[in-house]
This record gives structure tokens, sequence and C-alpha cells, in this order.
């Protein structure tokens, strides 16, 4: 299990955050909520949308939040982690 940021914990007590996204070449305020999610024998929480978002832009707002981070079309873990690291937050 990894440490996570103190902006990780803010947005995991908050339960959502609203995040500026790249979409179709505009700008545009997302809102990503926690979600736990079942996988296998192991339960791990991230942020999902329900829009989609390139999945370039999912692996930046993975990375600057701490958190995995899911769209319609895909999902990105921050760099160097898996579903494990998120387990228990």
């Amino acid at each position: 299990m990894i440490e996570i940021s103190s902006m990780a914990k803010q947005i995991l007590a908050r339960g959502s955050i609203k995040i500026r996204v790249v979409r179709s070449g505009m700008f545009q305020q997302l809102t990503f909520a926690v979600k736990r999610i079942k996988h296998g024998n192991i339960e791990y929480t991230e942020l999902m949308t329900d829009r989609q978002v390139d999945i370039s832009e999912l692996t930046r707002i993975a990375n600057e939040v701490g958190l995995p981070v899911e769209a319609n079309n895909g999902k990105a873990f921050p760099n160097g982690t898996s579903a494990v690291d998120f387990q228990n937050l």
C-alpha cells in the first residue's frame, strides 16, 4: 500500500471533486465521484465520471490527484501503482 497525498485524502473525505479536463479540444469541468470497486477478491477506491475522457488525460489526472481514475472509455492508475495499492482507503 502506498502513502496517499493530502489532496487525495481531501477528495476521499468530500466524496467527489470537480477537475478541469480537455475534451474534444475544449476545457471542461467534470465531476469525479469516489467509488468503491470490487475486482476479484480485492476492493479498491477510485474516482469515476460518466463521460468519455482521453486516456492521456485520465493518466494526467491520476498522477495529479494520486488516485485511480475511470471514465466510460477507460481507466488509469498513477504511475507505478495498481489496484492493490488503493485497497482499504
